[in-house]
């Protein structure tokens, strides 16, 4: 089965909670451009990640907001800012580093940033027919033969079925937003 590649760069989710403190009571999101999967949306706003000394700035706030907060972060962000965070998927924030977001307001300190797991979203009605289960574990072939493995499945709501990968896989693999892989079993 082919699948899209799409590639996703430093992020962060907010809960409610959050969102009222960095950008004020009853604040909502503005909508930059929709995203292809779960319903979700680049917003306007970002946020600065700080550790000590160490700062990444304009880190892109992905609505609508969830129950808990997360960051998601490349290998190299986690090098630039000093930090080891788990490879994880999405929502599973066990051991995850600690970091202060700031936002022109206000800042908080939380542990949620993690290294996002390389992930494929499909439907549950592609699922089903091609026999996934959420959180299968899979590898994916390029088209010049390179296959990547540990690869997991997430079943959820999208358009269509898509490879995420961060922006280190993405210069590793020479792979881009739009190309397509195969996935292997």
């Amino acid at each position: 089965m082919k699948v899209k590649v799409g590639v996703s760069n430093r992020h962060i989710h907010l809960s409610m909670e959050d969102k009222n403190i960095l950008f004020g009571d009853d604040y909502i999101l503005k909508e930059k451009r929709r995203l292809s999967q779960d319903n979700n949306y680049a917003c306007y706003e970002t946020v600065n990640l700080i550790n000590g000394d160490k700062k990444i700035e304009n880190v892109r706030v992905i609505g609508p907001e969830r129950t808990y907060t997360q960051v998601e972060i490349s290998k190299e962000d986690a090098s630039v800012l000093g930090i080891n965070p788990p490879y994880r998927n999405s929502g599973d924030l066990t051991n995850a580093e600690e970091i202060i977001i700031e936002s022109e307001k206000s800042s908080i300190k939380r542990k949620c940033v993690i290294l996002s797991n390389r992930h494929i979203h499909m439907t549950k009605e592609i699922s089903k027919e091609e026999n996934f289960k959420n959180d299968d574990i899979v590898s994916v072939k390029l088209s010049d033969n390179t296959i990547i493995d540990n690869v997991h499945i997430k079943i959820s709501i999208g358009d269509y079925p898509e490879l995420h990968i961060d922006t280190v896989d993405s210069k590793e693999y020479k792979l881009f937003t739009g190309d397509n892989v195969e996935i292997l079993r």
